[in-house]
């Protein structure tokens, strides 16, 4: 190997480690130093892992946090000094863009109980966690006390910067009959279909005569028009060899749709707006998931 090939190997070693120390450095500055909870203080860390090391540190998890695009992370314990058997558990993740941290959020929560804080966030008595830009946060008490991981909460979002604003497709979604805090991204499969690839989907409430049923709305997102359309073929040849296919959609002439039953997951109304694909799957009331499915279609602009 000549000189020439070491200096350049050197040179990209050079810009990784600083690369490297650059991330390190700014979600270092996310952990709480100054203006601690009272009594509280710094008893292990910070942590640093990559993409190569996470598994260390949450090695059921990793896999899921790589899917979503996951950068680097930061990880702390504190410590109340009167107490040491409390103690609260801070990991602070970088996913790249707000997109993969809102997804990782949806994946996490469960059900909906905001603690006021990001851009969303979930709070109970012994755990938090919330995005907001770009990071996703996740804390641990190991005594129940929400009100302390509230604090801690604040403290790490004060000490974020990044401003962006939550993905424009939760709102595209409609509020009648949205089950709270029921949407999520998957960044590939959607509803289990690899055709769909990324996308969202949220839960609606279905109200019967008996009980309270649910469907979903879904939102598939392509690159392009052609992308899109290629994608509701495949959906229609999978329905008509696993499932069945209906004539007729209640959308304006001219609009690509199909509708059909899916083996698994009940009824199925999908139409096509430009890059997106939209439906309404497992539902029992047909007008309902059309109402729903028409405010869904209205509101991408």
């Amino acid at each position: 190997m000549n000189l020439r090939i070491l200096k350049i190997i050197f040179v990209f070693i050079l810009i990784f480690i600083g690369t490297q120390e650059a991330f390190g450095s700014s979600l270092r500055s996310f952990l709480p130093k100054e203006n601690l909870p009272e009594g509280w203080t710094l008893m292990e860390g910070p942590h640093l892992y990559n993409k190569k090391t996470l598994f260390e540190h949450i090695n059921g998890q990793a896999e899921l946090f790589l899917q979503y695009g996951f950068q680097n992370s930061i990880f702390a314990i504190y410590q109340d000094r009167k107490n040491s058997d409390h103690q609260v558990e801070v990991d602070i993740y970088d996913m790249g863009n707000v997109l993969q941290a809102f997804g990782i959020f949806s994946r996490f929560r469960n059900e909906n109980k905001p603690g006021g804080f990001g851009l969303d966030s979930y709070l109970d008595d012994h755990s938090t966690f919330f995005y907001q830009g770009r990071y996703f946060s996740n804390l641990y008490s190991t005594k129940s006390n929400s009100s302390l991981l509230k604090q801690f909460a604040i403290l790490v979002t004060s000490k974020i910067v990044d401003r962006s604003s939550p993905p424009k497709e939760i709102n595209y979604f409609p509020k009648s009959g949205l089950k709270p805090g029921s949407i999520q991204y998957f960044p590939q499969g959607l509803l289990g279909h690899q055709f769909l690839k990324k996308g969202f989907q949220g839960s609606y409430i279905e109200k019967g005569k008996a009980e309270e049923r649910e469907f979903k709305l879904f939102l598939a997102i392509f690159k392009d028009s052609n992308e899109a359309s290629n994608s509701l073929k495949i959906y229609k040849d999978n329905l008509s060899r696993k499932g069945r296919l209906f004539s007729g959609c209640f959308v304006k002439v001219g609009a690509e749709c199909l509708k059909g039953e899916d083996p698994y997951q009940g009824k199925v109304i999908v139409l096509q707006k430009g890059f997106y694909l939209l439906g309404a799957v497992g539902f029992e009331k047909e007008k309902e998931a059309e109402n729903r499915l028409a405010e869904l279609m209205e509101n991408i602009k």
